[in-house]
C-alpha cells in the first residue's frame, strides 16, 4: 500500500498474523546479524523459512531490510523466487516468514564435489532466475551463495536475500566508508561502493561476485 508524505511516495508496511508456535522451529545458519529457521507443522503453509533478527535490540537498518524484502513479494514469483509470506512480531522480535521450497543454499553445496550435470543444471538456473528478476526491473545487489536456494535433485534455482534490492532501473552509489556499505563486500560490483563513477543497474548483479568460480572449484 502507497500513500503521500510531502509529496513523496511512502510504502507501508502492514503486518500480517502468523501463529509460529505452531510450528517445529529449528535453527540452520546465521550470519552477523539474523539467525535462520525451518519451520514444520502438519496444516499448511506446512514449510517455512524464518529470518529473525540474531540480537535482541537490532540495528534498524537489519529491521529495514526485513520489511523492504516483504515489501517486494507480489513483485518476486516462486518459479525463480524464495517469496515472503509475512512480516510477524513475536516475543517483541520482527521476523519474515517465507515460503520453504525445499532447497538448499548454494554455499552449503560446496561443502562436496559437484557433478558437471549439476553445475550446469545450477548455472542455467541462476542465470534464468537473475534473468525474471531483472525483467521485473529489479536489481538485487546481494548476489553470493548464501542468497542462492537450489535443489539438486530437479535442477531448480531461486534467489532470496532481497533486502537492499532496488527497483530503479539505473541508481548512483554515493560513497560510504567500508563498515556502512550495504551488501556483501566479497561479492559485490564496485560500483556498489560509490567510489567509481558508474551507476548501478542489472549489469551489479553479474559484477565481481565469486559465485562462478566457487562452482568451478567445486568441480575439481
Amino acid at each position: 500500500m502507497r500513500g503521500s508524505e510531502g509529496g513523496e511516495a511512502v510504502v507501508i508496511i502492514k503486518t500480517v498474523f502468523m501463529e509460529l508456535s505452531t510450528y517445529r522451529l529449528k535453527s540452520f545458519r546465521e550470519n552477523a546479524e539474523f539467525v535462520f529457521y525451518r519451520g514444520r507443522r502438519d496444516v499448511g503453509p506446512r514449510h517455512i523459512f524464518v529470518v529473525a533478527p540474531l540480537s535482541k535490540h537490532p540495528a534498524q537498518g537489519a529491521l529495514t531490510r526485513l520489511e523492504h524484502e516483504y515489501s517486494l513479494r507480489t513483485r518476486l514469483d516462486p518459479a525463480w523466487a524464495v517469496v515472503p509470506l509475512a512480516l510477524v512480531r513475536e516475543k517483541g522480535q520482527t521476523m519474515l516468514v517465507l515460503e520453504d521450497l525445499g532447497g538448499q543454499a548454494l554455499d552449503l553445496l560446496f561443502e562436496r564435489p559437484l557433478e558437471l550435470t549439476e553445475f550446469l543444471r545450477i548455472s542455467i538456473g541462476l542465470a534464468n532466475a537473475l534473468g525474471r528478476l531483472h525483467e521485473r526491473g529489479i536489481i538485487h545487489r546481494d548476489v553470493k551463495p548464501a542468497n542462492v536456494a537450489v535443489d539438486t535433485k530437479c535442477g531448480k534455482v531461486w534467489l532470496t536475500g532481497f533486502g537492499i534490492a532496488s527497483d530503479l532501473p539505473r541508481e548512483r552509489q554515493a560513497p560510504e566508508p567500508p563498515e556502512t556499505i550495504a551488501g556483501t563486500l566479497a561479492y559485490m560490483a564496485p560500483e556498489q561502493t560509490g567510489r567509481m563513477n558508474r551507476s548501478i543497474d542489472s549489469r551489479s548483479d553479474l559484477g565481481r561476485h565469486e559465485s562462478p568460480w566457487k562452482l568451478i572449484d567445486a568441480l575439481l
